[in-house]
């Protein structure tokens, strides 16, 4: 291609003859109109929009048809996880983490800055292995998104980056050479697309549409129309479709290249090919005349835009007044931005326009868009004030803007009220940026309009200084403060003017040398904080001076204590100590000096480390003593907090020399707490209790307890006939509990005539008293169901009757109660509702309102649905199932009555609701062209809940078009969330296996330059797998998926010949992040015997890579070469640690210990994983002694490396078992859990070991161990463990036995719940679930109960288990959470069944979290 199209520039090609689409039509606006990102360059500078999928895709026909169309990709090879799983899994986080950060910025500002986006990218780089989508991310921020930049900087950053990653190995496709044309396109950078598309098939890639897009586009940003021609030819002969892109470009093109006629031309071009010209191509038009300064064609076709009913935002406004800036017409600029309309988002867009004019030099110009700001709109969308133009000043500071402009323009800002002190600010920014002379120069300004200069405006420039010691450029920027009249304060003399003078006389000679006044509170104050880390005897006698001032002790109180720390000087400890006692000059006013030097004295203790307490024993006891000879005395309540503080520090002995301090008036003493575990018993069966009740009765004692009992039994085993057999046996003995037990049961089983005669013979023995709310609600629910309304009317009333209070389950439950009356008609919904809401029983709501609209559907009564919905907005503000309403108007094509309730919807909820509605209406009816033009009404934004709402209804219904119409409509809603949008596409292609549209879809990604999250890059590749296709990019691996890619390892290809030293390692470097260990040891070895020099890093790589498969011998080997061909040569953290981890797993403890020590000796970090292997290979072993020392030297390490608390002691404790010294372990864990301040760690991997080798001894020993701490200490946790462990390996009957031993097991609710969790996340765990039920209960609540037995079901894919589930929670009046409905809903729709409930429309996540909040809110409160 590249050949042909050197050749073609010989040739004259004329773009109409290659413009014949067949087809394609136009069905509205290009997408990302509305994108929340920087404006990018797509034409003739910074400020144009981002390109988005239907600006470069003529029709949404196009869509199945795409991946004909672009099938030859460059694929990247399968990669297998055998390399580390901690680098896979930081480099996910990295990306998450920096996706988010860039995401962010994005959507806040419009923009990212230079600083964020290197620290990403040095982040990155140091994990060694960057991913091909880390790639994407960094390349695609060099364009646009850097306004702050000028353009050869961002393309220079560009290419750096290329670079970089390229050497790190990562393996660039199509998608990474079309976001570097882009980012070409955006900074205008001139280049060959001849030479780029030889780079590309010499990497042996193969472009694809996009690529040929943008190369047409270089050409014409640079005015050659032959070169565009020639590559519209070639699309031509490959079936590629022309887009609007395409076009546009071409109307760029001929206007570069002078010729604005055809450039305008091409409008009608389009229009004979079906595409109606967009706002892009209007504005590429408005471009080419605003360049020529033709401001009547360009305000004419202004007016033709206006007519074609295409509607051009202020965006684009703005690219226009920027192409006039740089094309030197800035006469005209006032009049287009009388154009500007402010809509949404104006805020962003024009601060980016401002900066990018300040960085191409047109101040005057971004100061002229500044002015246009709205006054109470801030630039900072945080800040509290109304400051307008932070961004400005900055910026020009940054850019060298004259001092001489600025000042006008920080005038003109505060004579407007715009900005409350400009001048201030824009020091702030000078300093900041360390611009020494226009930092003093802008200080002498603000001291001639009388504005204060305060002292830490000159810390930035003694920052510097300080920092190299420089004690003569510190005494020059003293002599600046001193022509300003700024006097040092404390903070600047104490941090940035004594640290560069050995001693406070040096620094008191330098600056009377210098002429520098010392008459100042900050030097005195400064000389004694110095001092009193110094020298505490001279401290003394200058504070003990009579002539001294008044000085508070709080501003060297800090000091004072580090003197006293590090001195052993106890005769001038005490001395101070007792000036501060008895001298008010050290207090503050109103606070008595016996409180200053108590507080001073907690503070001293509070300060100091457990050790250096410890180590300083005997001073601080002989310092106490001496304080006593003093008649030092401190208050009861500080006493108590230094008591707590040495017994933290375990030196009981030292509180006996504190508490005599304390006067023996106020002494007091506190004894120690104890608790005693509280017991819980097991409920019976049904044949004991029934055994019991005959018992009873034949000793004539009351059975009504018993009988409640048994009645209770039978009703959770749904036995009617035999609980109602019982009542008619015992029915004189029935109590009013046993009623509503049986009322219920009744109920559940649909009998109504039952359980009203139960409800009379319960109110007859005694009229006071009611049932429950749930019970109640149950019998109101059945009473309608059988179209009993006045009864059920009647027991609404008597709730009320009776002060029967409802929570928040009860109200879901007179939902299904509502709706549960549908069938019989509006009047009796309607009757049950107004008596609901009339009682005030619940508050109205639009559920409570939905059943009533229901009903009206129910008989096709579409306008008193409407009419019913609209009465419940003017009677109780919600409108019920007003989508269903509209989307029935629409259908029907009513629009009188649609107008009406969109009248309705716009005034109670607001314009955006209703657009909202309207858009999903017309959507759902297939009126697509309607759709788009609601979606695209200015100043519209995304709502993320709503758009997620309907797309998972897409989903649920498998509507594919509908989905594909609302992601390309949504594609320039302002702030919509792309790759989102994207991701809800790819799950219907995933579910319904239609891998043409994914890959459709892949297209559409790259055209709209979309940075995909890995979820997405996941989801499509996995499609594309199950279909046999090729994946035309890298997939990031996760640590989940190295057990299966290990397990797949396909033939090794021989190595490709290569000659010089930077080919093998790039090759070498390849191979490793593929995982292809062996091959990548071959080519090393090859790479040895021809003598090519390697770098370091390619060894280390092939080693990191031989050791993640656990090749050691080779990884050896290889190490061998690296030290004798690269001298000094050693292995990087990662390899290292992944040495330790082979070495432990093969049980070479000994070499990993060295390793170990090795990596800590070169100040090298082990991960938590080379930690936790080592130690649990030690304690395998049995080597106590090497777990302490691994324990003592981590710890040395002052580095925090996330290790679990119980590493270490677990891990002795089965080495002392390995070793037959049961006694030591068991000595060495209860001392763990009866210390004062034990947080009850986690014992099970001890427990879960000794299970496992059947060491019954060691069993026995631990089991005692555990009786002991609950039953003696209240300390369950090990007991817990141990049952759980035991319930977890199917030995029930040891698990009985245990909870029989150790009954405060049923108390553990935290623990046990815990382990409900864990257990439900794995298939086949529901009979563990049930034992524990069945051990315990009455354990955990049932509604937080069933959810986990729900996920449970879901995760066995058992449907049948799952419905009986769901019909015991509505039997026994439970409210199913959303969460459990949701996965219910999906179980049915995978088993091709309609749910008998409507989906909940949230995410699984969200519901997650609010099942978590409910769930911790139920736990009891501790006594």
């Amino acid at each position: 291609m590249a050949a042909l199209l050197r050749s073609a520039r010989f040739l004259n090609f004329s773009p109409s003859g290659l413009l014949q689409i067949v087809g394609t039509r136009r069905t509205g606006p290009p997408l990302s109109r509305l994108y929340s990102g920087t404006i990018g360059v797509g034409r003739t500078g910074v400020l144009t929009r981002q390109r988005c999928p239907s600006a470069e895709n003529a029709s949404s026909h196009v869509w199945p048809r795409v991946a004909g169309c672009v099938r030859n990709y460059a694929v990247a090879t399968e990669k297998k996880d055998d390399l580390s799983v901690a680098v896979r899994s930081k480099q996910a986080q990295q990306f998450d983490w920096a996706l988010a950060k860039l995401d962010s910025s994005v959507r806040r500002t419009g923009r990212i800055t230079k600083t964020l986006l290197l620290r990403i990218f040095h982040d990155i780089c140091r994990t060694g292995y960057p991913s091909g989508n880390q790639a994407l991310l960094l390349l695609r921020s060099c364009g646009s998104l850097l306004p702050e930049m000028g353009l050869e900087e961002r393309t220079e950053l560009a290419h750096r980056i290329w670079e970089k990653l390229q050497e790190l190995g990562t393996q660039y496709d199509v998608s990474h050479y079309n976001a570097l044309l882009k980012v070409y396109l955006q900074n205008e950078f001139k280049f060959s697309p001849t030479d780029f598309l030889a780079k590309i098939e010499a990497a042996n890639i193969q472009p694809n549409r996009v690529t040929y897009q943008r190369l047409i586009a270089a050409y014409c940003q640079n005015g050659d129309i032959e070169g565009a021609s020639t590559i519209l030819g070639f699309m031509k002969s490959k079936d590629l479709p022309i887009t609007e892109a395409v076009f546009n470009a071409l109307v760029t093109g001929h206007a570069r290249a002078g010729d604005i006629e055809s450039a305008k031309n091409i409008l009608s071009v389009m229009r004979g090919a079906g595409i109606e010209p967009g706002p892009d191509t209007f504005v590429s038009l408005l471009n080419g005349y605003a360049e020529k300064g033709d401001m009547d064609s360009l305000k004419k076709t202004l007016e033709e835009a206006e007519n074609a009913d295409c509607s051009l935002m202020d965006r684009d406004i703005m690219e226009v007044i920027f192409t006039l800036a740089k094309a030197g017409h800035q006469q005209h600029i006032p009049e287009i931005v009388e154009r500007l309309r402010h809509e949404r988002g104006y805020i962003p867009d024009a601060m980016n326009l401002c900066l990018s004019l300040i960085t191409q030099g047109h101040d005057d110009t971004a100061f002229l868009i500044l002015r246009t700001f709205p006054s109470l709109q801030s630039d900072d969308m945080n800040a509290d004030s109304a400051n307008l133009g932070n961004f400005f000043l900055r910026h020009c500071i940054n850019m060298d803007t004259p001092l001489e402009k600025i000042s006008h323009y920080c005038k003109e800002l505060q004579d407007a009220n715009m900005h409350t002190s400009p001048l201030s600010f824009t020091l702030s920014c000078a300093l900041e940026a360390k611009k020494t002379d226009e930092s003093l120069e802008l200080m002498k300004k603000m001291k001639e309009q009388n504005l204060p200069i305060r002292p830490h405006y000159f810390w930035p420039l003694l920052t510097h200084h300080t920092k190299d010691n420089n004690a003569a450029g510190v005494v020059e920027v003293m002599k600046g403060m001193e022509a300003l009249d700024v006097t040092p304060d404390l903070d600047t003399i104490s941090s940035y003017i004594h640290p560069v003078f050995p001693s406070v006389e040096a620094a008191r000679q330098v600056f009377k040398d210098a002429g520098i006044s010392l008459a100042s509170e900050g030097f005195l104050t400064s000389e004694i904080r110095l001092m009193a880390t110094r020298n505490l005897a001279q401290l003394y006698t200058l504070l003990s001076e009579p002539s001294h001032p008044s000085l508070d002790l709080g501003i060297f109180r800090g000091s004072l204590i580090q003197g006293f720390r590090k001195s052993d000087d106890m005769e001038s400890m005490v001395k101070i100590t007792e000036l501060l006692y008895n001298d008010e000059r050290f207090s503050k006013t109103g606070t008595k000096p016996a409180d200053t030097v108590s507080y001073f004295l907690y503070n001293l203790i509070d300060s100091m480390s457990e050790s250096d307490v410890q180590a300083q024993e005997d001073k601080l006891r002989n310092y106490f003593n001496q304080l006593k000879a003093q008649n030092i005395i401190i208050s009861a309540n500080i006493y108590r907090g230094i008591r707590n503080l040495l017994e933290s520090c375990h030196v009981p002995e030292l509180i006996k020399d504190v508490i005599v301090l304390v006067d023996p008036n106020e002494r007091v003493s506190n004894g120690p707490m104890s608790t005693a575990p509280r017991l819980a018993g097991l409920e019976g069966k049904v044949s004991f209790l029934e055994a019991k009740l005959a018992e009873l009765k034949a000793e004539n004692k009351p059975l009504a307890s018993m009988l409640k009992q048994i009645i209770q039994v039978l009703s959770a085993e749904e036995n009617l006939q035999r609980a109602l057999e019982l009542k008619q046996q015992h029915e004189d003995e029935m109590s009013v509990g046993a009623y509503a037990v049986l009322i219920n049961l009744c109920c559940r089983h649909n009998n109504v005539e039952e359980a009203l005669n139960l409800k009379r013979e319960m109110s007859r023995q005694d009229s006071s008293v009611g049932l429950d709310a749930s019970k109640y609600i149950a019998l109101v629910k059945v009473l309608a169901k059988n179209g009993r309304v006045e009864e059920a009317v009647d027991i609404l009333k008597e709730m009320k009757e009776k002060d029967v209070a409802l929570n928040d389950s009860h109200v879901t439950m007179l939902f299904h109660t509502l709706n549960a009356a549908v069938s019989k008609g509006a009047p009796a919904v309607q009757r049950l509702q107004d008596t609901i809401f009339t009682l005030g029983l619940a508050k109205p709501s639009a559920n409570l309102c939905a059943p009533l609209v229901s009903a009206y559907f129910d008989s096709n009564d579409l306008p008193g649905a409407l009419d019913a919905a609209l009465e419940c907005q003017k009677r109780y503000g919600h409108l019920p199932r007003i989508h269903d309403i509209i989307v029935s108007l629409v259908e029907k094509g009513d629009t009188e009555l649609l107008q009406k309730a969109m009248d309705v919807v716009s005034q109670e909820r607001g314009e955006m609701t209703m657009l909202y509605d309207l858009f999903f209406a017309f959507l759902q009816t297939g009126r697509y062209r309607e759709a788009r033009k609601i979606i695209e009404t200015p100043g519209l934004r995304a709502r993320p809940g709503r758009l997620q709402w309907y797309a998972e209804k897409c989903i649920s219904n498998q509507q594919m078009e509908v989905l594909e119409q609302l992601v390309e409509m949504t594609s320039k809603l302002f702030e919509c969330d792309r790759d989102e949008m994207y991701c809800y596409l790819l799950r219907l292609c995933k579910e319904t296996n239609d891998w043409q549209r994914a890959e459709a879809v892949w297209t559409k990604i790259q055209e709209e330059n979309i940075i995909p999250r890995e979820r997405t890059l996941h989801m499509l590749a996995d499609v594309l797998k199950s279909n046999g296709q090729e994946v035309p990019f890298e997939v990031p691996e996760t640590w989940y998926e190295q057990a299966a890619n290990t397990q797949q390892v396909k033939p090794e290809a021989p190595p490709r010949a290569v000659e010089s030293g930077p080919q093998y390692q790039m090759r070498l470097l390849a191979l490793c992040k593929k995982g292809k260990a062996n091959e990548a040891y071959r080519m090393l070895k090859e790479a040895d015997k021809k003598g090519v020099a390697l770098g370091p890093a390619s060894y280390d790589h092939v080693i990191r890579t031989l050791l993640a498969g656990g090749a050691l011998e080779d990884a050896t080997a290889v190490k061998d070469i690296a030290q004798s061909r690269v001298p000094g040569f050693q292995l990087s953290d990662i390899a290292n640690s992944l040495l330790v981890v082979t070495q432990s797993k093969r049980g070479q403890t000994k070499d990993a210990l060295e390793t170990l020590k090795s990596m800590l000796q070169q100040d090298h970090v082990p991960s938590q994983l080379a930690i936790t292997r080592l130690v649990q290979a030690l304690g395998s072993q049995g080597d106590v002694a090497a777990i302490t020392e691994v324990q003592s030297r981590i710890e040395s390490l002052g580095t925090s490396l996330n290790l679990s608390t119980m590493l270490f002691t677990n891990n002795k404790a089965l080495a002392h078992i390995r070793q037959g010294d049961l006694e030591s372990a068991v000595e060495m864990l209860e001392e763990v859990y009866t210390s004062p301040d034990s947080k009850s760690p986690s014992m099970a991997f001890v427990f879960r070991k000794v299970l496992d080798e059947d060491n019954d001894k060691a069993i026995d020993k631990l089991s005692a161990m555990a009786e002991r701490l609950a039953n003696h200490f209240a300390c369950c946790r090990p007991a817990s463990d141990l049952f759980l462990n035991l319930l977890d390996l199917g030995k029930v009957e040891d698990a009985k036995f245990m909870l029989a031993r150790v009954t405060a097991l049923a108390e553990q609710k935290e623990v046990l719940v815990s382990f409900l969790a864990r257990a439900s996340q794995r298939p086949g765990q529901v009979d563990k679930i049930k034992t524990l039920q069945n051990l315990i209960p009455d354990f955990v609540e049932k509604e937080v109960l069933y959810p986990y037995l729900m996920k449970c079901h879901v995760m066995d894919k058992d449907l049948a288990s799952a419905k009986a589930l769901y019909e015991r929670m509505q039997q026994e009046g439970l409210v199913v959470d959303e969460l459990s409905l949701k996965r219910l809903a999906v179980l049915y729709r995978n088993a091709g069944e309609t749910a008998p409930f409507p989906e909940p429309s949230e995410s699984f996540k969200f519901y997650a979290d609010k099942l978590k909040e409910r769930t911790v809110k139920a736990q009891p409160v501790e006594e």
